[in-house]
Order: structure tokens, then sequence, then C-alpha cells
């Protein structure tokens, strides 16, 4: 006779006994007859996955399959599976009914919203510049782009699709994407960053985990870490990490590094972990513009938006305190704030100002122009390089790959470009093309005249060069 799931649960939880000491998990009595049907059957199909949950807690905790898979009738994504109705897909939904915490601050984090990316700036150029419509699925009777289906949903999120059969559809399954939209109508997906079946915690907290997403082009937090002083120390002395502590608070069971996981979301003497990865970022600088993180919160409707950023970087000071003095933290973000402020002042926003005075001029379809293209790539890709190298303590992110990138794109592609978009324009015959193109001269000949562009026209303060020239005869001098 089949065990009716919302029976059980309740069951289950009269069985549970008190948290254990370091964490918010619980431990059942014994192991259900449930799970111990799955595992009689997995134990020999499927000997990764049972010696996956073997080495887990949920294993010592008496925490099965049956416990995490049980889907009640009305779920869009149940099946009867010998007997009981199961689902595939472990949402985060189903991961609070006993991390209730986690899963309430992984909801109102940037992470849970990551598949919102689905019809965005990035996912057109998957879909439509790079892909087409070949990956045809029941779900997807019209097609979609196999570009945007194992890149940006991989890491993003794909919208779940059930199919009539109760198989979730392969342009959308699998996928383990930080903001998966779940068929339960959840945001996220825990697997993403806590691999099944193990879900180890020490796997969360090394830095190749958080790699998976962040690297690249466009987001190389991956390699600014390896490149930093605290990716250095993490290599070095991994042995002495205690990655595998339960408590894992910085400075009292570890010293060595800290991880990706160790600045933004694990315990301190003082704080206890989050998994609202945002609140110890004080800035946002995924944007072509960077802006305070509370700002882009109350943009998703999160409840951040009242968290203002002074606060969130007091978390974050709190964690580098545990191996740095005070006068080297607020010295490293008088720094980092500096190459924001750089940034912003020299190019992104007389940049931002140039491509929208250009509109009128391009032609409609987004990246069907140059310039489409040298303006996303100085911001989405070179300027947050710079940015993140910046925040991450990365030289040469900073520098080479970084501001070097965006001034040699800026003054030998972007100006040149712009330059000829407005040349092509001003003997236009339609009225508001050379009305256009008239201000966007205007308004690059401004740009190129103000104080940081003035050198490009050989316009230098002469206060300046004199200084300049100093510098390079005590240059020559020191090292004659």
């Amino acid at each position: 006779m089949k065990t009716n799931p919302l029976t059980h649960l309740m069951a289950m939880t009269a069985w549970l006994l008190l948290p254990t000491p370091n964490a918010d998990a619980f431990t059942l009595k014994e192991l259900s007859a449930q799970s111990k049907a799955c595992i009689a059957c997995h134990k020999i199909e499927s000997t990764s996955i049972y010696e996956h949950w073997g080495n887990s807690k949920h294993f010592r905790g008496n925490v099965g399959c049956f416990e995490c898979h049980v889907a009640n009738a009305n779920d869009a994504d149940a099946y009867e599976h010998y007997g009981e109705l199961i689902a595939t897909i472990v949402s985060p939904k189903d991961c609070g009914k006993c991390h209730e915490k986690e899963v309430k601050e992984f909801a109102d984090s940037h992470h849970a919203k990551g598949g919102r990316i689905l019809g965005s700036l990035d996912n057109i150029l998957a879909e439509v510049v790079e892909g087409n419509n070949g990956f045809v699925t029941e779900g997807h009777p019209h097609g979609v782009s196999a570009a945007a289906v194992s890149g940006c949903w991989q890491c993003h999120g794909s919208q779940v699709k059930v199919l009539k059969s109760g198989k979730l559809d392969p342009a959308t399954w699998p996928n383990t994407g930080i903001g998966r939209i779940n068929p339960d109508g959840s945001e996220g997906a825990c697997s993403a960053c806590h691999t099944r079946h193990e879900f180890s915690a020490a796997q969360a907290r090394t830095p190749d985990t958080c790699g998976k997403c962040h690297m690249g082009p466009d987001h190389p937090q991956l390699e600014v870490y390896n490149e930093s002083k605290h990716g250095i120390a993490y290599h070095a002395n991994v042995d002495k990490m205690a990655l595998d502590s339960p408590k894992w608070v910085v400075g009292e069971d570890y010293n060595a590094a800290p991880t990706c996981a160790t600045c933004h979301m694990s315990a301190t003497k003082d704080q206890p972990v989050t998994h609202d990865i945002g609140m110890r970022i004080s800035w946002n600088n995924r944007p072509a513009i960077s802006v305070r993180p509370e700002v882009s919160d109350a943009k998703m409707g999160l409840p951040g938006k009242d968290v203002p950023w002074q606060k969130r970087r007091a978390n974050m000071v709190n964690v580098c305190i545990n191996c740095h003095n005070e006068d080297y933290v607020n010295a490293f973000y008088k720094q980092y704030d500096a190459l924001i402020d750089l940034y912003h002042d020299k190019f992104a926003k007389p940049g931002l100002a140039l491509y929208n005075a250009a509109g009128p001029l391009l032609r409609k379809p987004k990246f069907s122009n140059k310039l489409d293209f040298i303006w996303f790539e100085l911001w989405h890709h070179e300027g947050r390089r710079a940015r993140h190298g910046a925040a991450m303590m990365g030289p040469d992110y900073t520098h080479w790959h970084g501001t070097y990138e965006i001034a040699r794109n800026f003054y030998t592609e972007y100006i040149p470009e712009l330059r000829e978009l407005a040349e092509r324009h001003l003997h236009s015959k339609d009225p508001e093309k050379k009305k256009a193109a008239e201000a966007l001269d205007k308004l690059i000949e401004q740009t190129l005249n103000a104080k940081n562009h003035m050198w490009f026209l050989n316009k230098m303060d002469p206060a300046e060069r004199a200084r300049r020239d100093k510098a390079r005869s005590d240059f020559k001098a020191r090292y004659k």
C-alpha cells in the first residue's frame, strides 16, 4: 500500500531529534522504509550515487532518497516510481523542509535570481547573434539555441519544463544553474554549489566550485583569485584549511588563507554563515556603471534593498580583520573605490553618453553594428575585469586585462568608430539623422577635450607635462 507523502513527512517530523551543535540540520532516528527500498536497488544500479550519499551528513542523519525526492500528487514534475510519488528535481523548496534559514537567505540573494537572465541582452547574444532555433524539443517546438542551452543556462539556470509524459524537457534538463526556475515555482539550485549526492560543505568552500561560473573574459573571479595573494596562499596551504570542519570559523579553525566562501558567506567570530552572497559586497560591478548593492536589490524586489552598502562593507571588514589590521583594510578599500571612480569618470560615464548619442544613427537590431560590440566589450568584459581585479587584489587583471584594454579600445576602436558614424551622417538628407550626427560630433569633441582625455589631442596641461618630464628624468637618474 502506497504511503501518502504528506503523511510520511508529518511522521518524519515527529522523529526529529535535536539539531546537531554546529549546524541547522536534523537527524532522524532511523532510515525510513521507503528510503531503504530505494537503496536496495540504487546500491546496485547507481553505485556512485549510493557511495556519494554514503559519505554525506544525510547518510549519518538517516536522511535518504525518499526524504529528498518525495513529491505530492499536485507537483508538476511528480511521477510514480515503484509505488511512490517522487520528483527528479530536488528544489530549494524541498531543501527548505530542513534547511529553512539557508534557503530563505539564498532565495533573497542575487544567486537565486540568476535565471532572470532569460531574455536579457546576454541571452539575445546566445539566442540570436551566436545561435539559431535549431534545437527543437517537445518543450521548445519552435526551437531554441544550443548556445544558450549549453552555455548561459548552465550557469544562470533554465526554466525547467515538464513534458506531458512527466519527463523533463532535454533542452532544460540536466541543469544545475544557480538561478534555475523549477517546476514547483522556486528559484535556484542548491546543487549548484553542494554537488549531489554528497552535498559536501568542504567542496562548496573551495574556490573551484565558484569557478564553474565565475570565470572567463567577463567575470574572471577565479582567475583573479588565483593570481592574488589570497589564492597563492590557499594553494600553498590547502592542507591547513580544515575545509571539512563543521564550524569552519576563520581565525579559529583556519587562518592560512581565505576562499571565496570565507569572504562572502562563511562564519566569523562575530557573524554566522550567510547564503545571501550580497551581504558583504559594497559595489555591484555587473552593470556598465557600478551601483551600490541596495540599488540593484531594490530593482529586483529583494529585501536587501533595506541594507545599505556601508553595513555590507562593515560585514566584509569583519572578515578581513581576522588576518589584516584595520589600517590595511581601510587603505585597500580606498584603492578599490579609487579604481571604481577612475573607471566611471574616465570611461564608463562618457562612454555610455556617447553610445546613447550614437543611438539614432545605428541600425536597429542590437549587435548589428560594430559599435555595439565595441561598447559591450568595453564595459561588459574589460570594465568588469578591471573592477573585479581591484576588488580581489589581482593587479594583472586590474591593469593589463582591465584598464589597459579599456583605454586601448576606447581610443583606437570606440572613438574612431564614433567619428566615422558621425561623419557618415553629417550631410544626411534626413534632418533627424543630420541633427543626431552633429550632436554626436560635438559630444566627441567635448569628451576628448575634457581633462581625462586631453592628452589624446596633445593638449596635456603644461604643469602636468612638466611633472611627467621630471618623473622621467628622476627615473633615468635613479637607474643610470
